[in-house]
C-alpha cells in the first residue's frame, strides 16, 4: 500500500505500512512507476481556490497526468472523489474543473468510481469548524443572501467508506455522496451556534459585503476564509442534488458529540499548504 503526495516530509502515522511517495507530475514516467503494482488508485487531489500557490488549472492538468500514470501503470481501477452538480460550462472554475476530469475518467478506459460529495465533516474539516470558530468570537454572523441555499454534509469516515467499498467493484458508476441529513445555509449556522452554546442573530448579508467581512477575517489568520467562487457555487444551491444519502452519520449528532472542542481552533487551509512537515490540526 503507497500514497503520492506533496507532504513526504510529514510524519507517517502509520509506522511505515503505508509508504509516501512524491506525486511526480513533472515526470509521468516516474510517477507510473510509483504506481506498478496498484491495484485500485484513490484520488483526492485537488485544490479549493485559486492562489499564487497553486491553480484550478494545475490540478486539472496535474491530475490528468495521474490518470495517464495510473493507465500507463495498468492500475485496474480508479476512485476519483469530485463535487455535486459538475458542469464543463459551469463559470466556476471548481466545478467545471471538477466536469472536465470526470469526462476524462470516463474517457480513459480505466474501470472507475465517481464519488460527488457536497461538504466533509469530521476531524480536521474547515467549513464546519471554521463557521463555529467565528460564532464563538462574533456578536453576529451574517449570512449571504437569504441562507436558504442547502447543503448536504457528509462525515469523513463515510465517504472513505463509501470508497473502499467502490474499490472492490469493477462497474463504471457516479455515485452523489451526501449525508442523511440536508440544511439550508442559515439552518446549518444555526445548528452550529445552538450546539457549541453560541446561539447568535443571523442577518442577511449582501454577499459583496459577506465576502469583504470572509476576506478581512482570513487576513487576521492568515488565510483564504471564503472565496466570490464558493459563495457563488452556495448560492446556486450546487452543494445539494435529489438524491438518495450515501452516509448514515448526522452531522447533527457528530455536532453533539464533539461540541466542547468544536472551533476551539482555526483550521487553516495555507497553513497546511505552506508548511509541509505539520501535521492536519497541529496548526
Amino acid at each position: 500500500m503507497i500514497t503520492l503526495t506533496n507532504s513526504v516530509n510529514r510524519a507517517n502515522p502509520f509506522e511505515g505500512q503505508v509508504k509516501a511517495y512524491p506525486f511526480n507530475f513533472g515526470n509521468p514516467k516516474e510517477l507510473a512507476k510509483s504506481l506498478q503494482g496498484v491495484s485500485v488508485l484513490y484520488n483526492t487531489y485537488w485544490v479549493r481556490f485559486n492562489h499564487k500557490m497553486f491553480q484550478h488549472a494545475d490540478a486539472v492538468k496535474n491530475t490528468l497526468v495521474l490518470f495517464a500514470a495510473a493507465k500507463a501503470a495498468n492500475v485496474e481501477r480508479i476512485v476519483h472523489v469530485s463535487i455535486t452538480n459538475p458542469s464543463e460550462d459551469s463559470p466556476l472554475e471548481y466545478f467545471s474543473g471538477k466536469a472536465t476530469l470526470e469526462q476524462a475518467l470516463k474517457d480513459s478506459g480505466v474501470s472507475h468510481a465517481i464519488l460527488r460529495p457536497t461538504v466533509l465533516f469530521g476531524k480536521e474539516d474547515i467549513l464546519i469548524n471554521n463557521i463555529a470558530w467565528a460564532l464563538r468570537r462574533l456578536p453576529v454572523f451574517g449570512v449571504f443572501g437569504n441562507g436558504e441555499y442547502r447543503l448536504q454534509p457528509i462525515y469523513v469516515d463515510d465517504l472513505a467508506s463509501l470508497a473502499v467499498e467502490q474499490g472492490t467493484r469493477r462497474d463504471n458508476v457516479i455515485v452523489d455522496a451526501i449525508g442523511p441529513e440536508t440544511f439550508t445555509y442559515r439552518e446549518l449556522v444555526k445548528t452550529i451556534g445552538e450546539v457549541i452554546g453560541k446561539k447568535r442573530p443571523l442577518i442577511s448579508v449582501p454577499p459583496s459585503l459577506g465576502w469583504v467581512v470572509g476576506s478581512i477575517l482570513g487576513k487576521c489568520v492568515g488565510d483564504v476564509m471564503i472565496t466570490r467562487e464558493e459563495i457563488k457555487g452556495l448560492m446556486a444551491d450546487l452543494l445539494s442534488v435529489d438524491s438518495p444519502p450515501a452516509g448514515t452519520t448526522r452531522l447533527s449528532n457528530w455536532m453533539r458529540e464533539h461540541a466542547d472542542t468544536l472551533g476551539r481552533r482555526y483550521t487553516s487551509e495555507l497553513a497546511r499548504r505552506k508548511d509541509r512537515t505539520i501535521e492536519y490540526g497541529s496548526n
